[in-house]
């Protein structure tokens, strides 16, 4: 599809060279005298570009102009074009949002690539448009308890700012949903939020893979990396469990926090990014502070406004909305139907997977059932998921001893299988979640499921 650009000046010579120029690229070219005519042709021509000149008496300037383009639309590309303007007007034009600004006599080259850069730029937001539509809507809060709308109302206090936040809360308890929804409420939602798992890095390669590195900078860095940093510029990083990061690694992203600069390994000079960070963690940060597990300063710096999202078990009456939103994620033209028993079954449980641990139950529920899930078969898919009786569970099951020709150490076996099967469901199958829910480590978590014969799992 060819790219539409729209040259704005009050130079007849000007348009008619520029013009000229841009068709010889195979663009499509229209044309205005000044900015109230630019206005008028936008929404006739749907520009993907355009060129507006500074100064255009009389009539709105060009700054003036962008301001008002800026209104209708924030993402398409204005490229600036003067012959007298100051350093100041150039710096306010960008402020404003224009995406380059050219000094006149327009050089051809320059010209040409400033435009090819923003029809870059025009294809990369089309593409991230087409993207977002693919993936359906973005990930909510879904429920209306007090709880979740004291919570809604902390994001809706701190999203605007580009205030640090820390986010406390279990693990499966939706942290990651909170960050997200603090960058889609603040001025830096249209640029990147990218999410790192602090547990899940190997202490070797934290570094590289905050801040990147440089190809040959050491045994196997084969091509150039940009590091979470970097890719995260104009946007959010979110540190998911920050608690679970080396005490080397802390002392750089303190530095880099501090002065918003970066330095690739191997690389000859450093950069600036401009990033909001956002932290979390299921951990009490204070404790790992006093044992000296988590630098203090560091937790200053990230704990300026701390949220605190609440377990399952403290929003039960959230079930029910919870249920149908994950259930139309499974089947989103046909989703099953839960009964009120259902529903019901489901409240008795103490999640100690939290929505997560709810999402892996309601999916299996669903293959189980089909188009409608009844409160009898809960009960028995909680008890066989958790390894533990539920208030529904049978009596003779939940009490009595039963004798099934399995010795003791084949029982225990079975209610060690059960368990870590139990917590890598609730973990989404992340090896450090699971082991923090078992509360022990991942060596120790690996070798039990190799020797049960368990598979699976992600780091």
């Amino acid at each position: 599809m060819t790219t539409k650009i729209l040259i704005v000046d009050d130079e007849a010579n000007i348009r008619r060279m520029v013009g000229a120029l841009l068709k010889s690229e195979a663009f499509d070219v229209a044309e205005a005298a000044n900015g109230n005519g630019a206005l008028l042709a936008i929404p006739e021509v749907r520009p993907d570009i355009i060129l507006l000149d500074l100064m255009m008496p009389p009539g709105p300037d060009g700054l003036a102009t962008l301001e008002r383009i800026r209104a209708g639309d924030r993402d398409i590309p204005v490229i600036m074009m003067s012959g007298k303007a100051q350093l100041a007007d150039a710096v306010r034009a960008v402020q404003m949002g224009a995406f380059q600004f050219l000094e006149k006599p327009l050089a051809p080259e320059s010209l040409l690539v400033a435009v090819r850069s923003a029809e870059t730029l025009v294809r990369t937001q089309a593409e991230n448009r087409a993207l977002r539509q693919a993936l359906g809507p973005q990930p909510t809060l879904v429920g209306s308890s007090p709880a979740i709308e004291h919570l809604r109302v902390l994001i809706a206090q701190v999203a605007p700012t580009d205030a640090r936040v820390l986010i406390l809360g279990e693990s499966g308890s939706g942290k990651e949903l909170v960050a997200n929804a603090i960058h889609r409420y603040s001025p830096r939602a249209r640029g990147p939020f990218v999410s790192v798992n602090c547990a899940a890095i190997p202490r070797d390669l934290v570094e590289s893979e905050m801040f990147g590195h440089e190809r040959g900078a050491f045994t196997g860095a084969t091509d150039r990396r940009i590091g979470r940093f970097e890719l995260a510029d104009g946007g959010t990083l979110f540190l998911d469990e920050i608690g679970d990061l080396q005490l080397e690694a802390q002392a750089k992203l303190l530095r880099v926090l501090e002065s918003g600069d970066i330095q690739r390994i191997g690389a000859e000079r450093s950069q600036h990014v401009n990033i909001r960070a956002l932290a979390a963690t299921n951990r009490r940060l204070e404790d790992a502070v006093a044992s000296g597990a988590f630098r203090e300063d560091l937790y200053f710096r990230l704990n300026v406004f701390p949220i605190e999202v609440p377990p399952l078990r403290e929003r039960l009456g959230d079930i029910p909305d919870l249920v149908a939103h994950l259930a139309a994620r499974l089947r989103p033209r046909h989703p099953p139907h839960f009964t009120d028993e259902a529903l019901a079954a489901l409240a008795l449980h103490s999640w100690p997977g939290n929505v997560r641990e709810l999402a892996n139950i309601v999916e299996r529920l669903t293959i189980i059932c089909g188009d409608e899930v009844t409160g009898d078969l809960v009960p028995r898919v909680l008890t066989r998921a958790s390894g533990y009786p539920t208030a529904a569970a049978p009596a003779s099951v939940a009490g009595g001893f039963i004798d099934n020709g399995r010795g003791l150490s084949e029982r225990l076996d079975d209610t060690e299988r059960e368990l870590i099967i139990s917590a890598m469901a609730a973990a989404g199958s992340n090896i450090a979640e699971a082991a923090r829910l078992l509360k022990t480590d991942r060596g120790n978590l690996y070798r039990r499921m190799r020797r049960l014969g368990i598979r699976g799992g992600s780091e």
